[in-house]
């Protein structure tokens, strides 16, 4: 039996999927315990991880583009990528509040939306709920006229049409050729890509928490292989036979585009897709990607007998988690992504954007983890404003005689 081009893309995808989803399960590739061994213990192993998965992402995005395997460039209809990650639009506020949003609710929920799926793979329960609410807050954004009345009315404005400045697109080299007339982007970006994947490279290898531990270089690398192979499954031959068949469709399958993976807009996709009744032509790359890794994370628990299930200690710690997922959901779909969606598979494109959404969600975790901290250290006789404070001032986001409370 022939699959249609549809079917490959979705069955490639979903394949993809089980194996990131068994390596993050068997490594603890974890974008938020990355921030909190940061934070809390000054380790930087997973977060060196985390930054090598970005390396190997744009370095195989960057050779993609390079030999002309893949294309995620940016025409001028809009960007061919779902998301829009190099649009002409830069939307810097989105990408700033939307990822900070994201990265308190990923704190609240325990871990990101990829780790959620994995959670789920794993037998944990409260992963479900945090799934839940996370759906919903995408298909509220996505679906409905909330992100409408609620944030582009004070965004909006503030937005930046690139193009009416010469500048093709938000990538780092589009930026630069355009402020500097150096013509083509794409060289640009060529060069920019692989400059920026040796230093994050020699960054991460340079550590001996990162070396030390073999689970830190395999996560991250499959991490950021999957993310290239997404692209080269979307973007490349086989993504161009299906963008060709997609144009003779009347009923299109979901977001047929060049993509890759990100964990936020399939929560809400399923949401829509229930609604629908369950019309097949809804079914997404993100959704089938999703369902792969929280399959190849099962496959993984029940192979190496770790699959156990895990339910809530307290009501209050139900309440924190759908919070934190609905938190998520919202800062997800305004940012235009998650932790891989943003930081990696946007970060692969070198779409500012993308990087700076990346630095508001680990901002974002940090801010709230010290919060949480100093509340928990003071035992609630804290308040959250001097909490707050104090917090801002470990970063170093303001002057040290405004802390509050002292330093733990």
């Amino acid at each position: 039996m022939d699959l249609t081009s549809t079917q490959q893309v979705l069955l490639y995808g979903f394949g993809i999927a089980v194996i990131m989803g068994a390596v993050v399960n068997r490594t603890n590739f974890c974008t938020m315990g990355a921030v909190s061994d940061w934070v809390n213990m000054g380790d930087t192993g997973r977060m060196r991880s985390w930054m090598f998965a970005i390396a190997v992402a744009i370095a195989g995005v960057t050779l993609l583009g390079l030999f002309g395997a893949a294309d995620i460039s940016v025409t001028s209809s809009g960007s061919q990528a779902f998301p829009p990650y190099r649009t002409f639009m830069f939307a810097w506020p989105r990408y700033l509040v939307g990822g900070f949003l994201f990265g308190i609710g990923m704190t609240l929920a325990s871990g990101c939306s990829n780790k959620t799926m994995v959670r789920i793979g794993g037998g944990n329960i409260k992963s479900l709920l945090v799934l839940l609410t996370l759906g919903f807050g995408a298909y509220l954004m996505m679906y409905t006229n909330f992100m409408a009345y609620v944030f582009y009315p004070w965004m909006q404005p503030a937005f930046v049409d690139l193009s009416r400045h010469g500048v093709s697109d938000q990538s780092l080299g589009g930026l630069i050729a355009g402020a500097f007339g150096l013509g083509s982007e794409s060289t640009v970006n060529y060069v920019l890509g692989g400059l920026l994947a040796l230093v994050l490279l020699v960054w991460a290898f340079k550590s001996v928490d990162f070396r030390s531990r073999f689970d830190n270089i395999l996560g991250g690398a499959v991490v950021g292989l999957a993310v290239v192979g997404a692209w080269y499954v979307t973007a490349g031959p086989l993504g161009k036979r299906w963008m060709d068949d997609v144009a003779f469709m009347d009923r299109p399958p979901a977001h047929a585009a060049a993509q890759s993976y990100t964990f936020v807009s399939p929560a809400g996709d399923l949401f829509h897709w229930v609604d629908s009744g369950f019309y097949s032509k809804l079914l997404s790359f993100g959704m089938l990607a999703a369902a792969g890794v929280i399959v190849g994370s099962l496959l993984y628990a029940l192979v190496t007998r770790q699959f156990r299930f895990e339910w809530f200690s307290s009501w209050v710690d139900a309440v924190r988690h759908a919070v934190g997922g609905f938190l998520m959901g919202v800062g997800g779909v305004l940012g235009m992504g998650c932790t891989i969606g943003q930081g990696v598979t946007g970060f692969s494109t070198l779409a500012l954007g993308s990087i700076m959404a990346f630095g508001a969600i680990v901002l974002g975790a940090a801010l709230t983890m010290k919060v949480e901290y100093y509340r928990l250290v003071y035992e609630g006789e804290a308040s959250f404003m001097a909490a707050l404070l104090s917090a801002l001032a470990d970063l170093r986001l303001v002057p040290n005689a405004l802390r509050r409370l002292e330093a733990v």
